[in-house]
Order: structure tokens, then C-alpha cells, then sequence
């Protein structure tokens, strides 16, 4: 996996600069609805280490993040009941472009427009590294997991189903 050269400033860096994180930085070729399947392919990484970010709401539509494998999906029954909703759907595409501030498809859980409740797969905290959005579309950091605890707040769950 070869790391790219430093890309431009997005709201995801400035805050991960400010924190005092030191992460990779990883460029591809974007492919509409290719997901993190095409990204892990195109940087050669393990899909399990590549972290989606979704947005999500609950029954009374508020907003939250969950953080998932990229190789995994959202068991929205199981969320709902560990974070005690009565359900959870995901976002439209507008209403998660409204309240992350970023376009689908280069979402970062970092510099949010709005701030939300996090969720992270409890699996993703035992990874030594993982490879999320930075804020554009192909465009990934490496960080460690922990960084999402850190900074965001992120409440480990266990929702993940296999695709």
C-alpha cells in the first residue's frame, strides 16, 4: 500500500491536525456507489480495515454516526436496541449531506457540520490501524481506531452482520 502525497485540507484533517494526530493519507480513483470495497481494492488493503462512516436516525430523526468494516453491515435492530432507540434507519442522501456537511461518498466522521453521537463496531477498537474517509471522495487516512474514542466519543457497539 503505498502512501500519498499529502492532499488538500478538509475539514476531517484541520481537525485531526488540531487534535495533534499524526495519520497517513491514501488517494484513489473514486467510483460512484463503489463503497469501501473499491477503495480497500484500489489502495490494496484489507476491506475489513477500511472503516465506513454512515449516517444514520433514529425514530424521532436524530442524527448519529456508526462506524463499520468496510466488508460488514449495519444490523440496524441490534444498534437500535444497544443504544436504546426503538429504531434506526439510514439517512437520505440529503439529509446525511445536510447534517455531516460533506457529500456522500467522503464522509468523515471528523469536522462534522453537526455534532452527533458516534458508535464504532467494538471489532474495529482491536484493529492496529485502521483507513477512513479524510473528507473527499478518494480519499482515505490511516489512524489508529482509538483516534475515534479520542476525538469523537465513539460508544463501542457490536451490530455488524456480513454482507
Amino acid at each position: 500500500m503505498a502512501r500519498s502525497a499529502h492532499v488538500s485540507q478538509t475539514p476531517a484533517t484541520a481537525a485531526l491536525k488540531a487534535a495533534g494526530v499524526v495519520f497517513d493519507e491514501y488517494t484513489y480513483a473514486y467510483t460512484e456507489h463503489g463503497g469501501a470495497r473499491h477503495s480497500a481494492a484500489a489502495l490494496g488493503l484489507d476491506p475489513y480495515a477500511v472503516v465506513k462512516t454512515l449516517l444514520m436516525q433514529d425514530q424521532n430523526a436524530r442524527p448519529l454516526v456508526v462506524l463499520m468494516h468496510g466488508d460488514r453491515a449495519v444490523s440496524l435492530k441490534q444498534l437500535a436496541r444497544q443504544i436504546g432507540a426503538r429504531s434506526v434507519v439510514p439517512c437520505t442522501v440529503e439529509t446525511a449531506q445536510r447534517h455531516s456537511g460533506y457529500l456522500v461518498g467522503g464522509t468523515s466522521p471528523f469536522g462534522l457540520r453537526k455534532r452527533m453521537p458516534v458508535y464504532i463496531e467494538q471489532s474495529i477498537l482491536a484493529l492496529p490501524r485502521i483507513a477512513i474517509n479524510g473528507g473527499r471522495r478518494g480519499y482515505l487516512v490511516g489512524i489508529a481506531p482509538q483516534v475515534c474514542v479520542q476525538l469523537l466519543g465513539a460508544q463501542a457497539v457490536r451490530c455488524a452482520i456480513d454482507l
